[in-house]
């Protein structure tokens, strides 16, 4: 499989990527009023900071390179 540059995923991973950095920035606030506060703050942070790696991935167009590897390793292709 090829890796090819597309500007639709580009802008997609553009708008994960902010959102999921929009939470990490926020995370405080978002563990108050959302979860249960000060023992959820770092939850809430790792899942914002995975948030960002797959947003980059899915910009860079890597994410079908790694779905696809991921597909074969399961079954075996």
């Amino acid at each position: 499989m090829d890796w090819n540059f597309s500007f639709g995923w580009m802008f997609l991973g553009l708008v994960i990527t902010a959102a999921s950095g929009a939470v990490v920035a926020n995370y405080q606030k978002i563990s108050d009023h959302m979860l249960s506060g000060v023992s959820s703050y770092d939850r809430v942070k790792f899942w914002g900071m995975i948030g960002v790696a797959i947003g980059l991935a899915v910009m860079a167009n890597l994410h079908t390179l790694i779905l696809t590897a991921f597909v074969n390793l399961v079954f075996k292709r």
